[in-house]
């Protein structure tokens, strides 16, 4: 528990703690498809020009550039087909003055050739003019001994990708910092690397507690809601950037609650509950936390701490963290109202997510709007967060429902929080406001 539990904690005072306690995931080294939405430790070279080889960019004929300089539609050049060139050749024809090879998309430049002309601008080799010649040329393979007309010229390397032309050997593929998302992984693959380093999405676990929660799809009993609350965290935290794992509701039962946290030691980087954590008589999050020396080991020194602190903010009062279990796994305990849980992990546990990753921005932006309507009450000395629509094409945002954090709804609805300083008790229409976009 807080040694000064009457302290009431500013919001960046309470984020600077938690994150001055945490330094990013040791570095792994991963499958490329394991390493999707992870931070990239060092930089990556290239170590082979990519594409390695000239190769067409067309299916066509490879050509020498003297042979189709004077063509035209009505005196087009008439080469000597000497051989079909597929993606994947290896050996390769020679193509001599007034000759041509027929070649794919991707197949290597055969020697001798310095274009590509298009099938589309001849015959496709079969002797009746420019019509069709799509169709003739992928059903129709010319083979050697055939002839092609050509209608049209070509300059040197036309239709032909230049060895390096993507990017060259000893060139900077990646920076260590980049996270890894599709096209990441396609180059990573296109210049050979099987495996890369990389700092490991962090494991996230989220239980919720509360005897009246029942999952989503069960019936209601009188006095019971659905949980919410473990399915928004776990989108939350998948959205940051984590590997997450919903837990579930867990009832208000202190040993049931110790029980189900010891149970997630294996397999978490940071666990967040919600719920359980103001003054109430069955807030057990406190009590369960409290005498972590009889669940999780010898002695409170051995097992971690857990402190819980009063923020003057609005929602979101009540928070708690702490460092539990051998490995120290940061633990940060949220309050059960589902928008105050949610502006809560906006606030802490996105930025601790981010911080693990070791990937920059930690915070999510933040910019200025100007307010469309009047914030009539805000608290004074609380840093209020209220739900908006912003508009960044016309700098505006507008507040989505009230101010009561149950109101589940106007939340589905907002992409910004509205921040209203600890010193401000209103805010007039067309007043500058910051907000921090949800986006």
């Amino acid at each position: 528990m807080s040694h000064d539990a009457d302290r009431v904690w500013s919001v960046t005072e309470h984020l600077e703690s938690i994150l001055g306690q945490l330094s990013p995931l040791e570095p792994i080294e991963l499958q490329l498809l394991d390493a999707q939405g992870c931070v990239l430790v060092g930089d990556v070279t290239v170590p082979t020009s990519l594409p390695p080889f000239a190769n067409s960019s067309m299916d066509g004929y490879a050509v020498r550039v003297a042979d189709v300089k004077a063509a035209t539609p009505e005196h087009p050049a008439v080469l000597e087909v000497i051989g079909d060139v597929a993606a994947g050749s290896g050996e390769l024809p020679t193509v001599r003055p007034g000759q041509a090879a027929r070649i794919m998309t991707g197949a290597p430049l055969p020697p001798g050739a310095e274009a590509v002309v298009p099938v589309e601008w001849t015959d496709g080799g079969t002797g009746q003019g420019p019509a069709d010649t799509m169709a003739a040329f992928s059903t129709d393979p010319a083979g050697s001994g055939g002839e092609v007309l050509v209608y049209q010229g070509a300059e040197a390397g036309q239709y032909v990708r230049a060895p390096g032309s993507d990017v060259g050997a000893g060139e900077l593929a990646l920076s260590a910092g980049t996270v890894l998302g599709p096209s990441q992984i396609a180059l990573l693959a296109a210049i050979g690397c099987p495996t890369v380093t990389v700092r490991p999405r962090p494991r996230v676990v989220v239980v919720s507690t509360g005897s009246e929660l029942v999952p989503p799809g069960e019936p209601l009993a009188p006095g019971r809601i659905h949980d919410s609350n473990s399915f928004a965290l776990t989108a939350a935290a998948v959205e940051a950037g984590a590997v997450a794992y919903r837990v579930g509701a867990v009832p208000d039962e202190v040993e049931t609650l110790r029980a189900a946290i010891e149970d997630q030691f294996s397999r978490a980087d940071v666990i967040v509950t919600s719920g359980g954590v103001s003054v109430g008589a069955y807030d057990v999050v406190k009590e369960a936390l409290s005498s972590l020396g009889e669940a999780f080991g010898e002695g409170a020194d051995d097992a971690g701490h857990v402190e819980f602190r009063k923020l003057a903010m609005q929602p979101g009062k009540p928070q708690g963290f702490g460092r539990i279990g051998p490995d120290r796994i940061p633990l940060l305990a949220l309050p059960g109202n589902p928008v105050s849980a949610y502006v809560s992990f906006e606030l802490f546990v996105r930025p601790v997510i981010r911080t693990l990753m070791g990937v920059a921005p930690v915070h999510r932006d933040v910019v200025r709007a100007v307010c469309t309507q009047a914030i009539d009450r805000s608290p004074e000395g609380k840093r209020q967060f209220l739900r908006g629509r912003y508009d960044k094409r016309s700098g505006t945002v507008t507040p989505v429902g009230g101010s009561a954090s149950h109101l589940v709804k106007a939340l589905a609805h907002a992409d910004a929080l509205i921040v209203v300083p600890e010193e401000v008790t209103s805010v007039a229409a067309g007043s500058d406001v910051e907000v921090i976009s949800l986006g």
